[in-house]
């Protein structure tokens, strides 16, 4: 005979997945499930976890137990899939500019008309040929970072880096501070490597980090990762002195720093990285997807020269090498100066998108930054996000919710909106149906 809270785990499970019970509903207290069904206040504690555990449901502490949104699979969270053609995507960033398709073609018919190109059909050195990673490393000291061909690794894309970086320098067990509301490509990582993520907690300019010196006294931590330059999803930017703060932390604890600068060619101003703060503990990892396109999966690793050889086990392992067709097509551009004059074009429709978005959103709480692609919109108390994410998936839009950049088991109320993959046109009737979404359900 089945065990009584497994019925009751099965009766809910059954109303969530039909719709019966919707997305956002509050589910009984714990007492009030046990009263009700004549079981003990453990096994209706057990009910819920076992329902959690699925993902149908989450608590909140002080709040109660809420049915997720689990219609949410189109692009939420970081499965996206393929989106149809009629739907605006406010989850994701992949931007591109008129031209760009007429610059591949122009840029792959260069590369056949130069060079050995028969060169690219053979198995590269797993971090690159040297010439390019040279070019790679002028690139990156035009922008604040202090790197040498040697110790720069080419990956596919900054996601591919973040892996190699977790597979070579990490180890199942390790324990990892990270902010409490990070990227989830990391978070993805840290439960494939079983790695522990232990939360800094943010405010309105960065992490805490005292809170962080603290932990590091409290717990053997072996690194800490981090987004100082336009914070996914936060969009904060650390000053010089956070910076250092930083860097002296990791010194007096000597803990590894994964530095992730993905988005970090969008402020105009680029700051000095953590990395040239403490060059002999930090893995920098960047990309050219945002800048150039999500489809040019290049990426680059710096890394201290002792780390190096672990760097490139790693490499071999998941790919070998990167495609050498794609990293010379880069390194041209990076030559010809296409690189540099996209991310000029990409820095300026960033602020015309949050210029359009603070005029559009109005009174709305906001945080974001005025060079970045995403905002962060905190929600009510009393509000749930869930709800506006299937409310607005409904008209065919696609946001996150917090959930997926959450590292604690509280989840705050907030809706994450990517601004930087639709036209201005659409992102002017998507953020006014985001408004309208927030304004209903924060007056409900």
């Amino acid at each position: 005979m089945k065990a009584r809270y497994k019925t009751l785990v099965d009766a809910y499970a059954l109303a969530i997945r039909s719709g019966k019970l919707v997305a956002g509903s509050r589910l009984p207290t714990h007492r009030r499930l046990a009263a009700e069904h004549h079981i003990s206040l453990a096994t209706a504690t057990r009910v819920y976890a076992e329902l959690e555990a699925m993902g149908l449901v989450s608590g909140e502490t002080g709040r109660g137990t809420f049915v997720r949104e689990i219609a949410l699979a189109m692009g939420h969270g970081i499965d996206q899939q393929a989106i149809a053609a009629d739907v605006l995507d406010l989850n994701f960033n992949y931007p591109s500019l008129p031209g760009q398709g007429d610059r591949l073609r122009e840029g792959l018919r260069q590369l056949a008309n130069v060079g050995d190109i028969e060169s690219h059909l053979r198995y590269q050195p797993h971090a690159g040929r040297i010439g390019e990673r040279e070019i790679i490393a002028h690139h990156l000291n035009t922008h604040g970072l202090t790197a040498r061909a040697e110790n720069v690794l080419i990956v596919n894309g900054a996601q591919h880096g973040l892996a190699v970086a977790v597979m070579g320098l990490l180890r199942p067990g390790d324990v990892v501070a990270v902010d409490a509301l990070t990227y989830p490509g990391f978070k993805a990582l840290a439960a494939l490597y079983q790695l522990e993520l232990l939360a800094i907690p943010v405010g309105d300019d960065g992490p805490d980090l005292n809170v962080l010196a603290r932990l590091c006294r409290m717990r053997h931590l072996r690194a800490v990762y981090t987004m100082p330059t336009l914070h996914n999803p936060l969009g904060w930017v650390l000053n010089a002195r956070q910076r250092q703060r930083l860097a002296s932390i990791a010194r007096q604890h000597d803990l590894l720093v994964i530095e992730d600068a993905a988005y970090a060619y969008l402020v105009t101003r680029m700051p000095s990285p953590v990395a040239s703060y403490a060059p002999e503990r930090t893995v920098y990892v960047s990309g050219f997807s945002k800048d150039v396109a999500t489809g040019i999966r290049v990426g680059m690793v710096v890394c201290p020269e002792a780390w190096r050889p672990a760097l490139e086990r790693a490499i071999r392992a998941t790919t070998w090498n990167t495609p050498s067709l794609m990293s010379a097509l880069v390194c041209q551009w990076i030559v010809d100066g296409t690189v540099s004059q996209l991310a000029k074009q990409k820095r300026r429709d960033a602020r015309q998108r949050q210029l359009l978005a603070r005029e559009v959103l109005g009174p709305l709480p906001c945080i974001s930054h005025p060079d970045s692609w995403f905002l962060w919109l905190p929600l009510a108390e009393e509000s749930r996000a869930d709800r506006v994410a299937k409310q607005l998936m409904d008209k065919q839009i696609l946001v996150s919710t917090a959930e997926p950049f959450c590292v604690t088991t509280h989840v705050p109320q907030a809706i994450r909106v990517a601004l930087g993959s639709v036209s201005m046109a659409q992102l002017r009737v998507a953020l006014a149906a985001v408004r309208e979404a927030i304004e209903y359900e924060q007056s409900r």
